[in-house]
């Protein structure tokens, strides 16, 4: 990673390093220097987090920042403002550093115009979560010096998303397909990805016609790559099936070299060598998964029985059966009352299940997803964009446009709901005769695409965040008061809707330059 050398953190990197004449002599220090550049893109640290801040769990365990901003105690002191902003410009430094040296290095120049545009894209995706999470914000295509950084005005959101979506049409036709990759560059950017990323930051703007553009070009034309849903949407997620059809953009692991741990503190409690669970599934989440028939459902039905299949497939519940890392069997008991519960998973234990539910999503016994030992570090890749989110962009932004129609139903939401395995029901397949059509797409996206890093963006496009981050928390159903059946719920989250929408500017970055102002609220 980068070391945080310089006073000015929009400039991070040691250039001393990166821009001798020596350095760019070498096709692999050019490879090295956008390999940082991909790290710095994303990684599991990013997309827990993001759940972490959604109302798809509930963060019990601790105080860390993500529970200060859950709770709406942040202030501009808040150390996680100040940390992603960095590592933002950090990844914009690295990014500048390479397509302002790369021409120095002799190589075959179509992989060199290929680097360049990986190097756009990284770029394009981190001013994309600038100005996500700030609004407006230092924008610049071109390395800055220390007294720019000290003075810079920030650029209006508008302006820097207008000038993302230019860039990444521009990217999608000079990089390669999937198929266009040698199998030892997998993993790689592709056009795809800038396609699907162009349509995921339109989606994050309500730019619905531009979503329709972008998804078009994936799902009626194989130009940028051919996608198609995985048929077993558990194992999709498993490292046997890294780099499968429905991928289109992933966070890549190296066994023993690049891994992530942040799966052990969000499984059961019981399994061996899990210390504390960090976050838990909400009931919210939970009472979202409709009946396999298509119906909803509703307490009479039963709380776990003949729901959705990726209910089971993504949330480990009480009774669940989950085998350890060593394929024995584990039955989670969350049940309070039950005087032979002895495991730890018992709801409501403050380093335990705080809502009776725990990730099953991600979760793969096969042993060459983990490293040697008893260690909890995995190597599998992680999802960022896939080809069942193109089909859910797709279907809202037609909805939101008015031209939703029984044939966009089917090939999108009948097909996620085919390849779950709903029963073949009028209710469960058929373009709906009635009923809340958005409601219907957007609870869709939220079982579909759960625990996988979207929902903060969902409820914050949509403007709902007000309402899903000020409920109480529900847990699972137990008895509890004078022996009444109650949600668990926890009443310490907190919106505010004039203020929390953007997070805050550091103050950090407000000492170095006051000209970046501060967001309302803050």
């Amino acid at each position: 990673m980068l070391s945080m050398l310089s006073c000015v953190e929009l400039d991070v990197i040691p250039t001393d390093k990166y821009t001798d004449e020596t350095y760019w002599t070498s096709e692999a220090n050019a490879s090295a220097l956008l390999n940082m550049a991909y790290k710095q893109m994303n990684s599991a640290d990013w997309l827990f987090r993001d759940e972490r801040l959604s109302d798809n769990l509930y963060n019990g365990y601790g105080g860390d920042a993500v529970k200060t901003i859950g709770n709406g105690q942040a202030t501009s002191s808040t150390a996680l403002f100040d940390d992603v902003w960095k590592s933002i410009y950090s990844g914009i430094k690295t990014a500048h550093t390479l397509l302002e040296n790369i021409d120095r290095v002799p190589m075959d120049e179509g992989r060199k115009n290929r680097m360049k545009a990986e190097a756009r894209f990284v770029r394009a995706f981190l001013f994309f979560q600038a100005t996500n999470w700030y609004g407006d914000v230092p924008f610049f295509t071109e390395d800055i010096d220390e007294a720019t950084a000290k003075t810079i005005s920030p650029t209006t959101q508008s302006e820097i998303v207008a000038w993302i979506h230019k860039e990444l049409e521009e990217i999608a036709e000079i990089l390669p397909t999937k198929e266009e990759y040698d199998v030892t560059d997998r993993g790689r950017i592709t056009a795809g990805a800038a396609m699907a990323m162009n349509a995921r930051i339109a989606l994050n703007f309500n730019e619905w016609e531009k979503v329709v553009q972008y998804t078009e070009k994936l799902i009626n034309t194989d130009n940028y790559g051919k996608y198609e849903l995985f048929p077993d949407y558990q194992k999709l997620f498993f490292k046997e099936n890294e780099y499968n059809s429905e991928i289109i953009l992933d966070i890549q692991y190296v066994p023993e070299k690049r891994t992530w741990g942040n799966i052990s503190t969000y499984v059961p409690f019981s399994l061996p060598l899990v210390q504390y669970v960090l976050a838990s599934p909400t009931q919210s989440l939970v009472d979202t998964y409709l009946m396999k028939d298509g119906s909803k459902w509703d307490e009479s039905k039963g709380d776990y029985v003949d729901r959705d299949p990726r209910f089971d497939m993504t949330i480990v519940h009480h009774g669940s059966v989950i085998e350890d890392k060593e394929g024995n069997a584990i039955t989670v008991n969350v049940d309070p009352n039950d005087p032979k519960n002895n495991t730890l998973d018992k709801i409501g234990r403050e380093n335990g299940g705080h809502t009776g539910y725990f990730y099953r999503k991600y979760y793969d016994t096969n042993q060459e997803a983990w490293t040697t030992g008893t260690s909890w570090q995995c190597n599998i890749n992680l999802i960022t964009l896939r080809f069942a989110d193109v089909l859910l962009m797709y279907a809202e932004a037609k909805n939101e446009l008015g031209e939703m129609n029984s044939d966009i139903w089917d090939k999108t939401i009948k097909r996620l709901r085919q390849r779950a395995g709903f029963d073949n029901t009028s209710a469960a397949m058929d373009y709906p005769a009635n009923g809340d059509l958005r409601q219907i797409i957007r609870d869709e996206r939220r079982v579909e695409l759960a625990l996988e890093g979207t929902r903060i963006y969902d409820i914050r496009r949509w403007k709902i965040a007000e309402t899903v981050l000020n409920e109480p928390v529900r847990g699972a159903k137990f008895k509890l008061n004078e022996g009444k059946l109650e949600y668990f719920t926890y009443r310490d989250r907190s919106f505010n809707k004039d203020r929390d929408y953007l997070w805050a500017i550091p103050r950090q970055q407000l000492v170095i330059n006051p000209n970046l102002g501060q967001n309302p609220g803050y």
